[in-house]
């Protein structure tokens, strides 16, 4: 592993020195070194051991009644110190030619302290138009995202996902239409985890997408004047939970099973000065593979084949983010999201127990969330010192609906402080 990062920085280096002798081309090396010190009331649902920190999980009783999530955690990672590069090529017939190649430490699943691609993609720059290739930020996520030290970016109420895509945007006077066609690499969607019928078990997978043949698209539209910027977009995914299934009987058969998605988002960004202030809204439909709460479930199986026809859970999210300052900049973000359920009733397996595919380990039970925090940060050139308190309160359905919509709930609640700095370069 120290090999492979010595021989990265070696390469990176050199691409940075032949960039002076290759006519046409201009290279600009960039980075950051990021620690983070973080500590959490309880336990919680996340990802790299809690730096990507999403929401508390639910109360779960031993049998002397104690609560075994009411435990306090923390730790110091360095895993989002990241190095990148610009890229300025020659000229493609009349287009402008760039790329960017950024990596971090944040590895992938539970291994971690290992190269991961953040950013791979050229564009093509014809002025009004533009086509861009290759893995970024979502179209989800897009050009609003509120200004936080937590690394979530404001997830599960902000979509946060970096995927491969194909986008194109055309811009005229103050309107930009953006388009997109994207497929999944390091966020993927949640699933079956086997083919046996009625299977509880979930994972994620790559599969999901890849048997579907179809990839998520968005479409979206922008104004942008005066330090404003506002616009909505839509999205529809369609995947694939599974191509074959194991009946009841032991035998295995054929299936053509589908779960189409549609999504749609408002956002708004003004800056003035000092000031900021930005806020999103989502209405999404089946968006695990955005790090945001969702899902789909059974609505009927086919009592000879074992195929199986499902209803996605629609969950609206919105935040609200403000800013102010420069060298000393204090900040508030607000998120609010809440379960809508399914437009269809769900199967009943028994004991009105339904079956759904969401978050792995939670996130279907979710009834709603709402957080609140407030930081300060220093900012000097290349140096950004912050800490930031966060509260959050999260619902869970203890009876639901047969569309999966809660009727007695229980909350909990978690208390996140986060110490970051980073050296940028």
């Amino acid at each position: 592993m120290r090999k492979t990062g010595i021989l990265l920085v070696v390469f990176i280096c050199a691409i940075a020195e032949i960039s002076a002798q290759k006519k046409g081309f201009d290279y600009k090396f960039y980075g950051q070194i990021r620690t983070d010190l973080f500590y959490n009331t309880r336990s919680n649902s996340e990802t790299v051991d809690g730096l990507f920190y999403m929401y508390p999980l639910r109360e779960e009783k031993d049998p002397a009644g104690n609560d075994l999530n009411d435990e306090p955690n923390g730790s110091f990672y360095t895993l989002y110190t990241r190095l990148g590069i610009d890229v300025s090529g020659p000229k493609l017939g009349k287009a402008k030619t760039s790329a960017k190649v950024e990596v971090d430490f944040r590895g992938s699943g539970t291994t971690y302290s290992l190269f991961r691609i953040r950013h791979a993609y050229f564009n093509l720059d014809w002025g009004k138009s533009a086509l861009l290739v290759g893995q970024t930020w979502h179209p989800l996520y897009g050009d609003v995202a509120p200004e936080i030290l937590n690394l979530n970016m404001g997830a599960p109420y902000q979509p946060f996902s970096r995927a491969p895509q194909i986008r194109y945007r055309y811009t005229a006077k103050s309107f930009t239409l953006t388009t997109a066609a994207i497929w999944q690499s390091q966020y993927l969607s949640v699933g079956p985890k086997s083919d046996n019928v009625g299977e509880t078990a979930t994972q994620k997978s790559q599969n999901f997408i890849k048997k579907s043949c179809v990839p998520e698209f968005y479409l979206g539209v922008d104004y942008k004047k005066e330090g404003l910027l506002m616009g909505v977009g839509g999205h529809v995914s369609s995947i694939t939970p599974r191509t074959r299934s194991v009946a009841e009987d032991g035998k295995t058969y054929h299936v053509s099973e589908r779960v189409t998605g549609l999504s749609g988002e408002a956002h708004v960004k003004y800056t003035r000065e000092n000031w900021l202030f930005a806020a999103k809204s989502v209405l999404g439909t089946n968006l695990t593979q955005t790090s945001t709460v969702g899902g789909y479930g059974i609505t009927a199986i086919s009592a000879t084949t074992g195929e199986q026809t499902y209803a996605p859970l629609r969950v609206s999210s919105t935040w609200v983010n403000v800013a102010y300052g420069k060298i000393w900049r204090p900040a508030l973000f607000f998120g609010y999201l809440k379960n809508l359920g399914t437009s269809e009733d769900l199967l009943d397996m028994g004991d009105g127990r339904n079956v759904l595919y969401g978050r792995i380990g939670t996130g279907t039970d979710l009834d709603q969330l709402l957080t609140g925090s407030v930081e300060l940060t220093y900012n000097r050139p290349n140096w950004k010192l912050g800490v930031e308190y966060s509260l959050c309160n999260a619902w869970y359905g203890n009876t639901f609906t047969p569309k999966a919509k809660a009727i007695e709930t229980e909350s909990v609640m978690n208390h996140r402080v986060v110490l970051t700095a980073l050296f940028q370069f």
